[in-house]
């Protein structure tokens, strides 16, 4: 499969710090499509930092050696998955396009995900990342779950 035949998720920070510390679940598997370059991932700087934040804010409280292994396993799947990076949007952009999304630190994440143009951006956010939202920017929004039972869905009609 080549890499314009992939489909192409941008992930939003909680879909990917859950991916990443969950033991199993669909934010894993969303994550495990990836590494295996099933799915394309679309990385915005401004989701890769607050992973990494919630990461080390996460180990601040286990021991040394178990914190470096979370760490080489966070950069291992990294290399894995040979994200599609998106660079922080302007300031100016993001104050322009406050009125997209309630809540004002989605901004980035909204932007980058509209400059990328992902095939599906998935997140749990669903309190901010709403239907509206999907329509003003022409996103296709959705939860892991809903996701994958629509890729499910495709495979089926195949």
């Amino acid at each position: 499969m080549s890499q314009e035949e992939r489909v192409r998720l941008f992930l939003d920070s909680n879909v990917l710090t859950a991916g990443i510390v969950s033991r199993w679940g669909l934010d894993k598997a969303v994550l495990s499509l990836c590494a295996a370059r099933i799915c394309r991932l679309v990385l915005a700087e401004a989701v890769r930092e607050e992973v990494e934040e919630n990461l080390l804010i996460r180990l601040s409280g286990v021991e040394s050696v178990v914190a470096n292994r979370a760490l080489d396993d966070y950069a291992r799947l990294m290399d894995l998955m040979k994200p599609e990076l998106m660079p922080f949007p302007a300031q100016a952009a993001v104050k322009a396009s406050r009125h997209l999304i309630r809540h004002a630190a989605d901004v980035p994440v909204l932007l980058s995900a509209m400059a990328s143009g992902p095939d599906w951006l998935l997140t749990h956010n669903s309190k901010h990342f709403t239907p509206a939202v999907a329509r003003r920017t022409g996103l296709r929004i959705a939860t892991p779950a809903e996701f994958l039972r629509a890729l499910s869905q495709s495979i089926r009609e195949r």
